[in-house]
């Protein structure tokens, strides 16, 4: 069965700063129609940064909408959907971190929630760092974290990261470094 569904109709509900929302309809594969609420997002890219003592980089920072601290590695969202991800994962790593890295690669990309949102997550592993200072942006606070990469990868495995970008970026990160991509 062909499962596309197709636009009829949509309605643009909001215009935000990171996100669009609209509400469409859409017919189904069995001809009936539904509707859609759909969060539209440029994407974003986030890194796994490994430093020379072995270390992953994190970032601990307030989320107001989930109400509590997050563990979370390096990211932040692309500027327009045209920009290039991987100029976008370089930057966020020198502003949350002061990291620059001589080594740069993509190892995979996640949808963050699909059922409702577009948004496409672009995943980097570096290494090679040097640092300099943090360039954070007006509104943004944040600490940075080491932990040891083992120690990462097994909290991966145990389910201790709430932030989705960070389970898969620290499971990719394994899978590319045990040759498996």
């Amino acid at each position: 069965m062909e499962l596309k569904e197709i636009q009829k109709t949509r309605q643009h509900i909001y215009k935000g700063m990171v996100f669009d929302l609209y509400h469409d309809t859409v017919t189904l594969p069995d001809g009936n129609e539904a509707g859609r609420d759909c969060v539209y997002h440029n994407g974003g890219a986030a890194v796994v940064a490994l430093t020379n003592e072995d270390e992953i980089l994190f970032v601990k920072q307030f989320r107001y909408v989930c109400g509590e601290e997050t563990l979370e590695l390096p990211a932040g969202k692309l500027d327009s959907k045209d920009e290039d991800p991987t100029k976008a994962a370089i930057r966020e790593l020198k502003e949350e971190t002061g990291a620059v890295a001589k080594h740069f690669v993509k190892i995979g990309e996640c949808y963050s929630t699909p059922g409702f949102c577009n948004e496409r997550i672009h995943l980097y592993f570096a290494k090679e760092l040097s640092f300099g200072e943090q360039q954070l942006d007006e509104e943004e606070f944040l600490n940075v974290v080491k932990i040891p990469k083992d120690d990462a990868v097994r909290m991966a495995k145990e389910g201790k990261f709430k932030d989705l970008k960070t389970l898969a970026g620290i499971l990719y990160f394994a899978a590319f470094e045990n040759g498996e991509q």
